[in-house]
């Protein structure tokens, strides 16, 4: 009975400091984020997608995607100000652990096992301002496929950030039905290749 109440104690004590640690990762993404639009924006893209991908009338069809084109403009200029302004945080506030679960002060018992999210996040922002740009010159469609694969992919990183891989995985397959490894498939060649340098050992 001894051994049960302390490992009952033991685990009750993980939970309370993980707990804390990952609602102080959600605060500090969160202060950072709040002057932005950048959740409405994504959401007006891809309603905007679907909406222009199913649109029969050539004429109407072109509008929808001009007026996309601005939206993504705006999205990729304050995603840009808000990884600019991430940066500015301090190291010990911008790392978080590569374990699938999260442990308490992961972060110092496994540093080799950490990604800096100031890092992670000038990927995003860089990967999102040339899909907006277009730089790899793709058709709409794919232009479209391609930003919204960019888009679930910083999700994802916020979400492991403030909580776990295991947790963002989980959400991002709830949600939207797509697999990290399948996220990692669509997006642009050169996201995945500064992506995988930084979060895969």
């Amino acid at each position: 009975m001894d051994t049960f109440i302390l490992a009952s104690l033991l685990l009750a004590g993980i939970y309370i400091i993980r707990s804390r640690q990952q609602r102080q990762r959600m605060a500090l993404l969160g202060a950072h984020l709040q002057k932005y639009h950048i959740e409405k924006l994504m959401e007006r893209l891809h309603l905007g997608y679907m909406e222009a991908l199913g649109e029969a009338d050539p004429a109407r069809r072109e509008q929808r995607w001009q007026a996309l084109s601005a939206t993504e403009a705006t999205l990729s200029e304050q995603f840009n100000r808000f990884a600019t302004e991430f940066a500015k945080v301090e190291e010990a506030q911008a790392l978080a652990s590569k374990l699938p679960l999260a442990l308490p002060f992961a972060e110092k018992l496994f540093p080799s096992a950490t990604f800096d999210m100031r890092k992670l996040l000038a990927v995003h922002a860089r990967s999102i301002s040339q899909t907006a740009q277009n730089s790899a010159n793709l058709n709409l469609k794919r232009k479209a496929f391609t930003m919204s694969a960019e888009l679930f992919l910083m999700q994802h990183s916020c979400h492991w950030f403030c909580k776990s891989k295991t947790t963002a995985s989980a959400r991002m397959m709830a949600r939207n039905q797509t697999s990290h490894a399948q996220l990692l498939a669509s997006v642009s060649p050169g996201t995945r290749d500064a992506y995988c340098q930084l979060m895969v050992d």
